[in-house]
């Protein structure tokens, strides 16, 4: 498994890999490569990744930035026409499960 980022740590477990475990509802799976439209509609949703949160030691997303995240948001994003793009090799295979890998592959890095 390859990380998705370090720097802001990311990963439901902030070890820069996009896995899961049952204390994880969201399944942070899919490593997606921040722009600013998905940004602001994922804040639109209620999920303001922007923001930091010192407490919990989260710096806040800009564009550029690599994060894992939930599988259903990014396949939401996919719905609206606005799912950012995608590295292949950070994601986890059990996005599959929720994804057709034709749309990652359109959306990859």
């Amino acid at each position: 498994m390859q990380t998705c980022s370090n720097d802001p740590p990311t990963g439901f477990f902030r070890d820069g890999c996009c896995r899961s475990g049952a204390e994880d509802y969201g399944l942070h799976l899919v490593c997606a490569e921040m722009n600013q439209e998905f940004l602001l509609f994922s804040k639109e949703r209620g999920n303001d990744l922007m923001t930091p949160v010192p407490a919990f030691h989260f710096p806040g997303l800009k564009p550029g930035d690599r994060w894992c995240l939930c599988v259903q948001r990014w396949k939401e994003a996919l719905i609206a026409g606005i799912a950012p793009k995608v590295d292949l090799n950070a994601t986890h295979i059990s996005t599959l499960e929720f994804v057709d890998l034709s749309d990652l592959e359109q959306h990859s890095l």
